[in-house]
């Protein structure tokens, strides 16, 4: 290769496509037999593309077929050759030899078509398939006689090529060139000196091929001429050049033509043979000739995509050794035997559901080698899929989205891309790309119903679950977990997390405390719900908590009131009818429904006989006529039940006076007897009380005599020394005026008794004051004294001891109007 050196000749240009994807197409011309490691072109510059780009784009070469020859450096950004190019075996006699490959980007997609050009260098010298030659000539042959030589192969093109023939010096043969219409060199010998078998019977030339190549490079082959006796003529073809054409599916040992000549003469000198000369040797691999009638036999199966025509020369040659020659150019037609070619140059497997609509997936090349109709190519996918298959230039297409996309329809795609020829019959390929959509947050939960009421009936245990809401999501994975989240409210101004708590997990609502159908009846909340998408997305629900009633609440008397030691009587005249109303028990009950129906019975009376109670209304009445012989004091014991699930019950006492006067009533009703309970508990007091009294009078003349021989002791003190004298002033003295008194101090108390003293009060009123206590209703008379006088205890000359004595007198006194009828002081 001279100097390996070359010229970098660079096009570059640019079209800016839509469907997010970038085609561009640059050039180079280099020569072939570059050193694998050379480098062909800075591809980053040229395209004006960052060199960091090619690495994160992931920048590779697409080449269509098997043969790599140049490699892709993404840290140089540099095109280098892979593997050294041969042009002869790459191209043959094609010019321009060109390798044509793109280099495809992602992140986005980009499409750059590269051409490298590859020139020729004259690295082949002319080679002689037969490097002997043999002519059998006769020396009767005229002067002007041509001889058809063996020409030489170049595989170069252009100046490097085959460009001339020298032949030995002779004085009997000269050499001639003759061109042919498709540029082609005919070597001819001529005879320009009449050959003397006598003088000389062979002849020995060399004959020399040499190209234009720098340096010039040759070839030789040996020219073996014998000389024969006369014939005089020479074989004629019917044609020069003949034409034939065969489809490239012919089958072998198929005629495809046939050529002739004839020679003048007679006997064995018009004897013609036919061989095949002058022809590269692939070629002649493929045809053969028939020897004796000159028909042109195909012997190899052929293809259009490989060689579209040959060019077959044959010779016909006498017993004579005379010579002529044709060409004969086959061509062949293509026949559509090649389906299209899919080859996926760049596929997203996975896109997410919000890309927008034009949003490139997959980057498809499609080749067909026919040509043609039966090289045309159109594509199609499947219907009914969110996608649509766009052309972008020769051979290329784009797989876009067509619409928005929705994971929730559909999570998957399987696009089947099948491409067609318009060959008759139409030949057709596919492939099958699969797509994952992927999921994104656009889905809010949704609560299986638009609001929800739950029931629970109170005085439940705390922490007890109550209700379950539930949402859906239709995303995936973590957009599609639901959280529920209790929304902050109050209920009666109290939050309502202190009333219920929702797990976030599950749904389950759950009681935080003991609801009471009493003080709350229903409240309601709202339950968020949100999933774990970023940003995420809520939906709320109204939850109405219904507390149902529990016959937790016994019935309650309104009347008759009851008293801890009152008696209250109802009166009924002797002269009272049947159906008489007496008095009527009024109860409710705080419960609700069926848990507050009050219903009344007579559980115990004095005469049964007499009194009935409504067991609606609680109506007390008579169901006789009252007589004389009936007691004036009767006593009932009604009971008040509810209609609950185990039912409740309260108790009243009706105390009932049958008679016409007061003074009657007062009299039978002074002498009810007590209850013994009461009287053992009153005896318990008064023993209480005689101890406390007796503790306080011991204590009262143990401070006294203390008291006593400490003053004594002072006053001796006092008597001995010299210090001055301070009169003492009692406590509660002041002067005022000049003159010395104690202040006055008034108590006033009140003794209320009634017919039993054991239930008399006395109360102590407040200094310089007046208390009155009115006896309960329902004693029988009342009695008020009002009292006032000067305590003994602000006497101003008492000693403190006889003040002492006096506060254990009053209070004696005090215990003794209470319960005089049991002690004596």
């Amino acid at each position: 290769m001279p100097d390996r050196t070359m010229m970098w000749q660079v096009l570059l240009f640019l079209s800016v496509l839509s469907l997010s994807s970038v085609v561009a197409q640059v050039s180079y011309s280099i020569p072939e037999e570059m050193a694998k490691g050379s480098l062909i072109g800075n591809i980053a510059q040229d395209l004006g593309l960052d060199r960091k780009r090619l690495t994160s784009g992931k920048a590779r070469i697409f080449t269509g077929d098997s043969a790599e020859y140049i490699e892709l450096n993404r840290e140089r950004g540099a095109l280098l050759i892979k593997e050294k190019i041969d042009r002869e075996a790459l191209c043959g006699q094609t010019t321009p030899c060109a390798l044509h490959f793109q280099v495809i980007l992602e992140n986005p997609m980009e499409l750059y078509t590269v051409v490298v050009e590859i020139t020729d260098v004259n690295d082949n010298a002319p080679v002689f398939e037969k490097s002997d030659m043999k002519f059998k000539i006769s020396e009767s042959a005229v002067v002007g006689a041509k001889f058809l030589l063996e020409r030489a192969i170049d595989p170069d093109v252009g100046t490097n090529s085959l460009q001339s023939y020298f032949l030995t010096k002779t004085d009997n043969f000269a050499l001639k060139l003759k061109d042919q219409p498709d540029g082609e060199k005919i070597v001819e010998m001529i005879l320009q000196k009449p050959l003397d078998r006598e003088k000389q019977e062979e002849i020995f030339l060399v004959l020399t091929a040499v190209d234009g190549g720098e340096p010039k490079l040759s070839g030789t082959a040996q020219v073996r001429v014998t000389v024969l006796d006369a014939n005089d003529n020479a074989p004629v073809f019917s044609k020069t050049v003949y034409k034939a054409t065969i489809p490239e599916n012919a089958a072998k040992g198929t005629v495809i033509t046939r050529v002739s000549a004839s020679d003048a003469d007679k006997g064995s000198n018009s004897n013609i043979m036919y061989s095949i000369s002058n022809t590269a040797a692939d070629v002649r691999d493929m045809f053969e000739i028939n020897e004796l009638n000159g028909d042109l036999i195909l012997e190899n199966n052929i293809d259009y995509e490989k060689a579209r025509y040959y060019q077959i020369h044959v010779q016909a040659s006498d017993e004579g050794g005379l010579t002529d020659s044709c060409k004969v150019t086959v061509e062949v037609t293509d026949i559509n035997d090649n389906k299209p070619v899919i080859n996926i140059m760049s596929q997203t497997n996975v896109i997410p559901e919000d890309s927008k609509p034009a949003t490139v997936v997959t980057m498809v090349n499609v080749q067909d080698i026919d040509s043609g109709e039966n090289g045309k190519v159109y594509c199609s996918i499947n219907e009914q899929i969110p996608f649509t298959l766009k052309p972008t230039s020769n051979s290329f297409f784009n797989l876009v989205t067509d619409i928005d996309l929705d994971r929730e329809r559909a999570s998957e795609y399987n696009i089947s891309v099948t491409c067609s020829d318009e060959g008759v019959p139409s030949l057709s390929s596919s492939v099958t790309l699969t797509l994952q959509i992927s999921d994104v947050n656009d889905n809010e939960p949704v609560f299986e119903r638009s609001s929800y009421e739950a029931y629970i009936v109170e005085n439940n245990t705390p922490g007890v679950s109550i209700f379950t809401v539930r949402a859906t999501d239709a995303d995936w994975n973590q957009n599609a977990r639901v959280s529920y989240i209790l929304e902050d409210s109050s209920v009666n101004g109290v939050p309502v997390s202190s009333y219920v708590s929702v797990s976030a997990d599950s749904g389950v609502i759950h009681a935080v405390r003991s609801f009471d159908y009493e003080q709350i009846k229903d409240f309601q909340f709202r339950v968020k719900a949100q999933d774990g998408g970023s940003p995420p997305l809520s939906s709320n629900v109204t939850v109405k908590m219904i507390i149902q009633d529990q016959n937790d609440n016994p019935p309650q008397v309104l009347y008759p009131v009851q008293t801890g030691g009152s008696v209250v009587a109802e009166m009924v005249p002797r002269s009272a009818d049947v159906g008489y109303l007496v008095t009527k028990v009024v109860a409710v009950d705080v419960d609700s429904g069926q848990n507050a129906w009050l219903s009344y019975k007579l559980q115990k009376a004095t005469d049964r006989a007499l009194f009935e109670v409504g067991s609606q209304n609680g109506e007390i009445r008579t169901i006789r006529q009252v007589s004389d012989k009936d007691a004036v004091k009767q006593r009932l014991r009604v009971i008040v039940e509810d209609n609950g699930q185990p039912s409740r019950s309260a108790t009243v006492i009706v105390n009932v006076a049958v008679a016409d006067s007061f003074p009657e009533v007062l009299s039978e009703f002074s002498d009810f007897p007590h209850d013994k309970e009461y009287n053992d508990n009153l005896t318990f007091y008064l023993v209480l009380a005689l101890a406390v009294v007796s503790f306080l009078f011991i204590t009262c003349l143990v401070v006294i005599i203390s008291v006593k021989i400490y003053r004594w002791r002072q006053s001796r003190i006092l008597y001995h020394s010299s210090l001055p004298v301070i009169p003492y002033y009692p406590p509660r003295y002041s002067d005022t005026l000049g003159t010395t008194g104690t202040l006055q101090h008034v108590y006033n108390y009140e003794v209320c008794r009634t017919t039993d003293s054991r239930k008399s009060d006395c109360k102590f009123g407040r200094a310089g004051s007046q208390n009155v206590l009115i006896m309960d209703p329902s004693c029988s008379g009342t009695m008020q004294r009002i009292q006032s006088e000067k305590s003994i205890l602000d006497e101003p000359d008492s000693p403190l001891e006889v003040r002492l004595l006096s506060l254990c007198f009053y209070f004696c006194v005090t215990i003794f109007n209470s319960n005089q009828e049991h002690f004596l002081f």
